[in-house]
């Protein structure tokens, strides 16, 4: 099956060139490194290194406090980390800086990934959350390279895709070192594959404090919206959602308040903004850096790497992917930040953190954009239940706290 596999990828990459170009129209960033995508690198790193992967932003943020303990377990290594999309590798600039190494992940081709492996020569590989590349992984088993999947999950949807090509995803799952898996569901539908070695860590995203610096920003914004405004925050909203809301929205009677709205991708900032327009909504952008001013209905949040600052700065955060079937993006950031969360009916990509912050009572799921509105409002309207929301928020993410050790506490280094 892995041959198979690798005739078509090779088949396919005729069209690679023609992806990337696709992709540069709301991306230049697909234009930059193209040769990394071949596993053609420039430079070397003068120290050991541990390889690891975040595929984009999502991973590349989970992937924060496991960095952060690798190097301080291993002062004397190099971190390498790889991603598939610009926004991945610029969202690991914002984190990292210079304390880390970064680099495009090449593609699934095995001459490319023997010139990765063989440029940076990895102690160990770490891949974050549930990418499986057969030839990488092949390639890492052939070298000795200790090869990780953690932080894993596989939701239902995710795992009869994967039965599709059984055989394959087994004979990758069988060649990882070990696999950490969020949850036991998760871990029970990899090993049900025909992974080994499993082991239920839970998810590190709890691990990940609010940085003091982006709380003091969501501060200082509060005020230039002014302190008496009610603010309500879409977050990560992906597409189709905007559009549903602002439909709703104007039916909404609360004096004073302000929206706002934070794609999940940059590259659909210009499309958010024309669909606020076409609403008939005042619409201003971060990216103005200017005092909100009192006519202001819809704040743009075009930028990167703010995510917590506007969770500090609003009084109720809706997290979308999820009002439409995306699986949701992460709504433990907003309990982290001490939030009211409001989520739609889909949650398959954080189905152990949605269930368990609802019980809690830090979040509340919503049919659709007409019950969002109405559990916006009466939650705008009642600081008390905003209150109780936060703590038991607060409460939900410390209790969860530590997967960031058990997982790096498996990690083993090849010696050479």
């Amino acid at each position: 099956m892995r041959f198979l596999y690798t005739v078509l990828i090779h088949l396919l990459l005729p069209l690679a060139p023609l992806r990337l170009l696709w992709r540069a129209r709301r991306q230049r960033g697909y234009l930059h490194h193209v040769g990394e995508r071949l596993g053609i690198y420039s430079g070397t790193l003068d120290q050991p290194v541990i390889w690891l992967h975040a595929v984009s932003v999502g991973e590349t943020r989970a992937a924060q406090p496991v960095i952060s303990l690798l190097r301080e377990r291993h002062p004397d290594h190099r971190i390498l980390l790889t991603h598939m999309t610009p926004t991945g590798r610029e969202t690991g600039h914002q984190l990292f800086g210079d304390k880390v190494s970064r680099c495009y992940l090449p593609y699934d081709l095995p001459w490319a990934v023997a010139r990765f492996l063989e440029h940076f020569r990895p102690r160990a590989g770490i891949i974050m959350e549930t990418e499986i590349w057969p030839n990488l992984i092949h390639g890492c088993a052939a070298r000795e390279i200790p090869c990780y999947l953690v932080n894993a999950r596989l939701s239902e949807k995710s795992l009869r895709g994967y039965e599709r090509f059984g055989s394959l995803a087994r004979q990758s799952l069988e060649a990882l070192t070990a696999i950490s898996a969020q949850a036991a569901g998760d871990a029970q539908r990899l090993a049900g594959l025909g992974a080994r070695n499993v082991r239920v860590t839970g998810n590190v995203k709890f691990d990940i404090a609010p940085p003091e610096a982006m709380l003091a920003l969501g501060r200082k914004w509060r005020g230039s919206y002014s302190e008496t405004r009610p603010v309500l925050l879409l977050a990560s909203t992906r597409d189709g959602e905007e559009a549903l809301i602002l439909e709703r929205l104007h039916d909404v009677d609360i004096p004073g308040l302000l929206i706002v709205i934070v794609p999940r991708h940059p590259q659909r900032f210009e499309e958010v903004a024309q669909i606020v327009g076409k609403h008939g909504f005042r619409l201003q952008r971060r990216s103005e850096n200017a005092q909100v001013a009192p006519e202001t209905q819809v704040l743009l949040g075009d930028s990167m790497g703010e995510m917590f600052a506007y969770y500090a700065a609003c009084d109720v955060a809706f997290v979308g992917g999820s009002l439409l079937p995306y699986g949701a993006q992460n709504l433990i950031e907003a309990c982290a930040a001490g939030k009211p969360v409001l989520i739609g009916p889909s949650s398959f990509n954080f189905t152990e953190a949605a269930e368990g912050a609802i019980a809690a009572g830090a979040a509340i799921r919503v049919a659709d954009a007409a019950a969002l509105i109405r559990e916006a409002e009466r939650l705008l309207r009642d600081r008390a239940a905003r209150e109780r929301m936060s703590s038991a928020g607060l409460a939900f993410c410390a209790l969860h706290r530590g997967a960031t050790a058990r997982v790096v506490d498996l990690i083993e280094l090849r010696s050479s």
